[in-house]
């Protein structure tokens, strides 16, 4: 879970670890705690942003994000494992580019990418992000074109 120290309304619920307690200026003390799954979700779409991914996740992943999709159960944190600690966190994102896109240039903008989200929204220090190309999404592959094609026999 990521341990954050920051100013927060009275109202704002914990979630279950953090670092510090911070006063607001209303005498009013509180900590804040981010779920690891929040900060997945987090890197899952600063790299979905990143012109070129066509999707995160390996075959298996994808295939019950698909599904997961059609009920309207997204998983943003798809494709991404994070690991964090006290005042660092590391992440890894398995992605499939776009063809024909440069490979390189699709993983530095997903690092970076990712790496900006997590120090801006996280608020945490970015030990590494690590970016596994997958795949490679060429359009047409997923048409149905078994319907278009002519039968074999009448």
């Amino acid at each position: 879970m990521a341990d954050t120290t920051t100013t927060t309304p009275a109202t704002t619920a914990a979630a279950t670890r953090s670092t510090g307690t911070h006063t607001t200026g209303a005498n009013t003390s509180g900590k804040t705690t981010i779920d690891d799954t929040v900060v997945s979700k987090v890197a899952g779409i600063a790299a979905r942003e990143v012109n070129g991914v066509h999707s995160l996740g390996n075959g298996a992943a994808r295939a019950i994000g698909a599904l997961r999709d059609k009920i309207g159960q997204r998983d943003y944190g798809q494709g991404v494992k994070v690991e964090v600690g006290e005042k660092q966190v590391a992440a890894d994102v398995v992605i499939v580019a776009e063809y024909p896109v440069s490979l390189q240039e699709v993983a530095d903008g997903v690092r970076s990418s990712v790496a900006r989200a997590l120090q801006q929204i996280v608020g945490m220090e970015v030990a590494e992000v690590n970016v596994t190309v997958q795949d490679v999404f060429i359009p047409g592959d997923d048409d149905d074109n078994e319907d278009k094609k002519e039968s074999r026999v009448e």
